[in-house]
């Protein structure tokens, strides 16, 4: 019984889904397309990782090129559809507004409900027992340190991002201030230099 258990948990984690992270250069779009059959349900959640003010347009088109989502200059959101025909869906993310900055984007792209972890879970007209329900404890505990998982990995990336362009900011500010205090210092050099240095009067005169 156990070893069903666990083989249902590795299955019931292997969901199908996609996880990316792409680079979205400035004034471009990066567009996805996945094919759906009708009825099936997907969700998209995405993250803006790093660049500029940390956010992205953000868009999800049907077969008949239908929008069914749309936000802008979105920092993080997620988006969850049931599709009605089928074909081929796109989803694409626009950095078209920007003009000097790059962004980094995570999205994770889930297709289809998650199977129970339990054969006939669903129809069950008796109480779990004790194995079967420690089994469903468990799945959903690894579900959550899994989404836990990914969150604090987003924000460890983007603290790092955040802390390394603070760090270039400092690195190129001191260096400004090195040579301000430079020309500063030759400047009052040649000042106080031109205090003291003595100046001879014109010789002039009249020969008989």
């Amino acid at each position: 019984v156990r070893a069903l258990c666990l083989a249902a948990l590795l299955g019931a984690l292997g969901a199908g889904g996609t996880e990316l992270t792409v680079e979205l250069p400035d004034s471009d779009r990066r567009c996805f397309h996945q094919e759906l059959e009708s009825g099936i349900k997907f969700t998209l959640d995405y993250q803006v990782i790093s660049g500029g003010h940390y956010d992205v347009d953000c868009y999800v088109e049907d077969p008949n090129s239908k929008t069914i989502y749309q936000e802008t200059k979105k920092q993080y959101d997620s988006f969850s559809h049931r599709t009605e025909v089928k074909g081929v869906y796109t989803f694409c993310f626009s950095n078209e507004f920007s003009t000097f900055s790059h962004k980094i984007v995570y999205f994770d792209f889930q297709v289809g409900e998650e199977q129970p972890i339990l054969p006939d879970m669903n129809n069950r007209v008796t109480a779990l027992t004790q194995m079967e329900s420690a089994c469903v404890t468990i799945h959903e505990m690894l579900n959550s340190v899994i989404d836990s998982q990914t969150h604090y990995r987003l924000r460890e990336a983007q603290d790092r991002s955040r802390a390394e362009e603070l760090n270039g900011r400092v690195s190129y500010w001191s260096v400004g201030e090195t040579l301000i205090l430079f020309v500063v210092s030759v400047g009052q050099v040649m000042l106080l230099k031109s205090f003291f240095t003595e100046k001879r009067p014109g010789s002039g005169g009249t020969s008989t």
